[in-house]
């Protein structure tokens, strides 16, 4: 398979989203066909509800509109002790199974809606995470499947901090969400550069720098920049994909390469909406991978 022929969508790309309230809801059929249209070869899964519960059901809505499933963000509680989170994953893989998906995007969700605020985390709390991503990479490894841990605004693992106490202290592979990454406060292309090895998946998606400061400073909510437009269409932001495409090929990265603008809806959009973003960062990847 070509680098060209990795480059995938994920649903929130059209507003599609798991957090309660965020935005007008588009329908499976409309992304999934402008997914299609756009020459994506493959798709993230969604969120809860956004493809049928029934593994079969799920498989076939994707071969119908010709897409690869690659599997996608699954945010989980993993700090907490006492709770197993180990069940749940156990049911996904199900429908991993079903759809030939490969990658599960894990995130340690703070146990609340939103991603605008998060608790502080003890020592107990991140001997607990950590184990659990072990834990969860053997599940999911015994099934085929690899599990990758996505550093995300308003979870546990958000800033450089986490991010290094995950690579210190666990096994996990990572997902290189860029927007994330850089809102928090970590470099994606210094990341890549120090750890390719541990990079097994990718959100490519950019930011506007100056909101994402904001959002860092707490002069603006994380679902208030995203609403404003801080995710951009890739090559019109501040993050520097030449140098992170140059360091996972110095590697000989083989894995997707997912477009993510995360994006928020008020309405049904008028003529192309969402797609017509999503046509720029498909065309300005396909010319940094060429």
């Amino acid at each position: 398979m070509s680098s060209l022929d990795r480059i995938a969508g994920a649903p929130i790309s059209w507003g599609v989203c798991e957090v309660p309230g965020w935005g007008y809801q588009l329908t499976p059929a409309r992304v999934l066909q402008e997914m299609q249209d756009v020459g994506l070869s493959a798709t993230e899964l969604g969120p809860d509800g956004f493809l049928p519960a029934s593994p079969t059901a799920m498989a076939a809505v994707l071969e119908q509109h010709h897409l690869e499933a690659i599997g996608g963000f699954t945010p989980l509680l993993l700090h907490v002790p006492g709770h197993d989170p180990v069940p749940e994953v156990e049911k996904l893989l199900q429908a991993y199974a079903a759809t030939g998906s490969s990658t599960m995007v894990l995130s340690a969700t703070t146990g609340q809606d939103g991603y605008d605020s998060r608790p502080v985390l003890g020592s107990a709390g991140w001997t607990t995470l950590l184990g659990n991503l072990d834990r969860l990479s053997a599940v999911t490894s015994a099934a085929g499947v690899q599990a990758v841990l996505h550093p995300h605004v308003g979870t546990m693992v958000e800033n450089g901090d986490d991010v290094r106490r995950v690579l210190e202290g666990s096994d996990i592979a990572l997902c290189l969400d860029t927007g994330h990454l850089l809102i928090g406060g970590v470099d994606p292309a210094e990341l890549t550069r120090e750890a390719p090895h541990r990079v097994a998946h990718t959100h490519f998606k950019d930011v506007d720098a100056s909101m994402a400061r904001e959002v860092q400073d707490g002069r603006r909510s994380y679902t208030d920049a995203v609403r404003d437009g801080m995710y951009r269409p890739l090559g019109s932001g501040d993050v520097d994909f030449g140098s992170i495409v140059d360091s996972l090929r110095g590697r000989d990265y083989d894995g997707w390469y997912v477009l993510e603008q995360d994006t928020i809806l008020t309405e049904e959009p008028r003529g192309e909406g969402p797609l017509a973003d999503v046509r720029t960062s498909v065309s300005y990847l396909s010319g940094l991978l060429a």
